[in-house]
């Protein structure tokens, strides 16, 4: 096959990414959580300073770190939406998951780190808690703020799922924003009830170092928390696949289009929440000349787009079957005996999309 035709199949599209289709993150969840951390931080440090509560300390932390957190997570998605341009081609969107990233090592750092050290302080150096009263009426106004936030997003990102699916489907979700707050306020729930635990424990035994201990224990809340952000933001941000049914989908829009002979696989990049790369495998029928191949290509991008204008940047490339497996036996560690590791589905011009 000439170079001309190769340089016509192997077409790159990054048109800019369209907002609000398919799957855009919700700002309105960030705003919402903001706002509430705001007045929870602000009514917890004027607690703590009264009243010399060690737990109540460690909870405004954990509240003014959060609001850091959305404010860098509203910073992200703002650099996700920027054009490309000459030196970032697929465009910025990979940004929002860097920052989700650095999100998680901050409420590792200082969530948990000083939380923490806050509890373990107070346990060497205990101290009583005085106008526990305070505490008290702080905690449940702070559990109406946090408790509106977290059904707010739970709300959006349940969906019709059941409680049970959640674990699985923050594994599965491209939108960090949503999941990252949904486990901050969940978080902060659990911090609540551990603050509002060892303050009435410390005050019913008359030992203030249980008013630490309950520091420490919103301590390794927070960094279990942080474990699993940074751990399923790192996915994102190396670059994990798009959802198997998008591929699929890719995959029957191509085998439908007349003079294709088969669509042999797809490779998805998740570029961000609402930005795919995709690079296709099919087969043109021998007889077609350029120009055909051409419209064919045209032909293809434009049905993809229509079921799927998150997929934003776009390669076809021309292989045989048998070629298209080899290189994917060849890509791939052979040790790796996942199911979907190898792409097995090749479609056919009698395959029409859905």
């Amino acid at each position: 096959m000439s170079r001309t035709i190769k340089q016509t199949l192997q077409r790159v599209s990054a048109p800019e990414p369209r907002q609000g289709e398919k799957v855009q993150p919700s700002r309105l969840i960030i705003y919402a959580a903001l706002a509430g951390n705001l007045m929870v931080a602000l009514t917890k440090l004027w607690a703590a300073i009264w009243t010399g509560s060690s737990a109540m300390l460690s909870e405004c932390i954990h509240s003014t770190v959060d609001m850091g957190n959305e404010l860098l997570l509203l910073y992200g998605l703002r650099r996700a939406d920027l054009r490309p341009d000459r030196d970032h081609p697929f465009g910025y969107g990979r940004e929002l998951y860097f920052w989700s990233f650095v999100v998680a090592v901050l409420i590792f750092t200082l969530g948990a780190g000083m939380s923490i050290y806050e509890g373990v302080n107070h346990i060497l150096h205990p101290e009583p808690i005085e106008n526990v009263g305070v505490n008290y009426l702080v905690l449940l106004a702070s559990a109406l703020f946090e408790g509106a936030s977290w059904m707010l997003t739970m709300r959006k990102f349940k969906g019709r799922k059941s409680y049970a699916q959640l674990p699985e489907e923050v594994r599965r979700s491209k939108d960090p924003p949503t999941f990252i707050v949904l486990l901050e306020d969940t978080a902060a729930m659990l911090g609540l009830a551990v603050a509002f635990v060892g303050i009435w424990l410390s005050q019913h035994f008359n030992e203030p170092r249980l008013d630490g201990a309950a520091s420490v224990v919103i301590g390794g809340i927070l960094a279990v928390t942080a474990w699993v952000l940074a751990r399923e933001t790192k996915a994102l941000l190396i670059g994990e696949r798009a959802h198997q049914h998008i591929s699929d989908s890719i995959l029957r829009q191509a085998a439908g289009v007349k003079g294709i002979a088969g669509a042999h696989g797809v490779l998805t990049v998740q570029l961000a929440p609402n930005q795919i790369l995709a690079a296709l495998s099919v087969e043109f029928e021998d007889a077609l000349q350029t120009p055909q191949i051409e419209a064919l290509v045209i032909e293809m991008e434009q049905r993809i787009r229509r079921v799927h204008p998150e997929v934003v940047v776009l390669f076809i490339k021309p292989q045989t079957p048998h070629r298209f497996r080899q290189a994917m036996h060849e890509r791939y560690d052979p040790q790796d005996h996942q199911e979907d590791s190898v792409p097995d589905f090749t479609a056919t011009p009698g395959q029409a999309p859905p």
